[in-house]
């Protein structure tokens, strides 16, 4: 594929900014302007100011001598860097590689991605006029390499679009400063005459590097295309997305529900070609007002089930506003797994953690009530009852010991004991009665004590002597007291967990 790029040259950005903020400063002269060695230097005008002569590294007392009415405000440091950061986020609705270009343009590399607007130049024009509809002047160019490009934005006079193949020719009547150039390498050529790039073009590769140096080369080379330019985009890009664009913005559940369709079967088809499963997946819809709607999934295991991702995207489908429409709809799997394709049972076997029923039930649940309502614990080598479990993140993860059957407990085990009030008859016997959160169960059945020592090398305390009681209403609960009988203190005794 051959490759092409746009730049975007947004002429005066700061001011723009300021003008969309302050609509009254649209038609009147004003400047940026910063402190340099002792006096104030205009960083940045707009088109009112330029057209009163007064342009960047003009001193303001200048300025206003010429332009009594000037509007000046102070530089703020990094301001344009986060308008173009903001800007190049809105532009990844047309293309995934964008990248900033200091101190006021962009780059994007548009590879394979025109013909989903209708063509080239189809495809630049809704880019420039949607920008421009935002309040911002911008030029854009588009060519095989980012050096023509960038010099077509600024210094081009007839087409923005440069056919593939034709950069140099687009090159030859453009000004050295278009190949971007340091000020001390434009002046040289200035002072020998070179005033356009046609002037030397065709001079030896060795001539031009005694005079100018390396740099002169490259710059001359990446906008020939004779060396390779990268681009640093702005978000890194997914391996395994989809995009999705609309020729008309989507405003309705239907519709969103078969862009999701259309997207999950691309991405499922890859992903199971490659022998790879998704774990995650986020949906992002990019809306014409520029607001940006997101629904993320998680699945148990590695899976490219695509009626089973759609289950899960569906449940998040009316947290989606569309509000004027989506222009844009992405997919991406930001975790990926390798999945091994299975066997074709000959016989019904139990159903168990590996069945894939099992794992897609699960992930349906943490749709509808949240990954971290549904837990999954493996037993922990302690004999301390906190410490006799650990969560597992995985179906996958086998347990390293066995669970223990030798003793009951608790199908629910609170995280903390709570504390209860308790009646025994003597000391060492189990209690007739307990109140716990103000109720009080009287105890038909128990057995127990079973002493739990405190793990000495963890941590310092007393035993505990547990019991297993049943109330009147048939309800079994773990209670237990804490060290030895201390003469009727109904605080040793606490509640640590309910029977099924």
């Amino acid at each position: 594929m051959q490759k092409r790029f746009i730049t975007i040259w947004f002429r005066h950005l700061t001011t723009d900014w300021l003008t969309l903020r302050r609509p009254a400063l649209k038609n009147m002269p004003l400047v940026f302007a910063a402190l340099v060695h002792g006096r104030m230097i205009i960083t940045a005008t707009n088109a009112a100011a330029e057209a009163e002569g007064i342009t960047a590294g003009t001193a303001v007392a200048d300025a206003k001598a010429i332009t009594p009415g000037l509007q000046v405000f102070d530089e703020v440091p990094g301001r344009a860097a986060k308008l173009l950061k903001g800007l190049g986020e809105w532009c990844i609705r047309y293309t995934p590689f964008v990248a900033i270009d200091l101190p006021d343009g962009l780059m994007m590399d548009i590879s394979g991605c025109p013909h989903l607007w209708g063509g080239e130049r189809a495809y630049l024009k809704e880019i420039v006029t949607r920008l421009r509809g935002k309040g911002y002047d911008v030029r854009a160019a588009m060519a095989d390499t980012i050096g023509t490009a960038w010099a077509i934005s600024r210094f081009g006079k007839i087409t923005p679009i440069i056919e593939s193949g034709g950069q140099v020719i687009a090159l030859l009547p453009l000004p050295p400063a278009a190949l971007r150039l340091a000020p001390p390498t434009l002046a040289r050529l200035q002072k020998l005459g070179l005033y356009q790039v046609q002037s030397f073009i065709n001079m030896p590769r060795p001539v031009l590097r005694r005079r100018f140096g390396d740099e002169f080369l490259l710059r001359l080379g990446q906008a020939l295309g004779h060396e390779n330019e990268m681009i640093q985009p702005l978000r890194p890009i997914a391996p395994y997305e989809e995009r999705l664009p609309c020729l008309e913005p989507i405003s309705t559940k239907t519709g969103i529900e078969i862009a999701i369709k259309c997207l999950l079967e691309t991405l499922c088809k890859r992903l199971r070609d490659e022998g790879k499963g998704l774990r995650s997946a986020i949906l992002k819809c990019y809306c014409i007002d520029g607001r940006l709607e997101k629904a993320e999934v998680g699945t148990n295991r590695a899976t490219y089930n695509t009626s089973h991702l759609f289950k899960l995207f569906e449940l998040k489908i009316d947290t989606i506003e569309p509000s004027l429409g989506i222009e844009l709809f992405t997919l991406e799997a930001p975790k990926v797994e390798e999945i091994e394709p299975l066997q074709e049972a000959l016989w019904a076997g139990k159903p168990s953690l590996d069945n894939l029923g099992v794992a897609e039930l699960l992930d349906r649940l943490a749709g509808k009530v949240g990954a971290d309502t549904i837990h999954r614990y493996l037993p922990d080598e302690h004999h301390w009852p906190e410490r006799s479990i650990k969560p597992s993140s995985s179906l996958h993860e086998q347990p390293a010991i066995a669970w223990g059957v030798s003793k009951p407990r608790p199908t629910q085990l609170l995280a903390r004991p709570e504390l209860i009030e308790v009646s025994a008859p003597v000391p060492d016997y189990p209690p007739m009665l307990f109140r716990y959160k103000g109720r009080v169960h009287h105890i038909k059945k128990s057995d127990g004590p079973e002493r739990i020592e405190r793990e000495w090398w963890l941590e310092s305390g007393q035993h505990r002597d547990y019991y297993n009681v049943e109330d009147e209403d048939g309800q079994r609960y773990w209670l237990f007291r804490l060290g030895h009988y201390a003469g009727g203190q109904s605080d040793q005794w606490f509640i640590h967990g309910f029977f099924a």
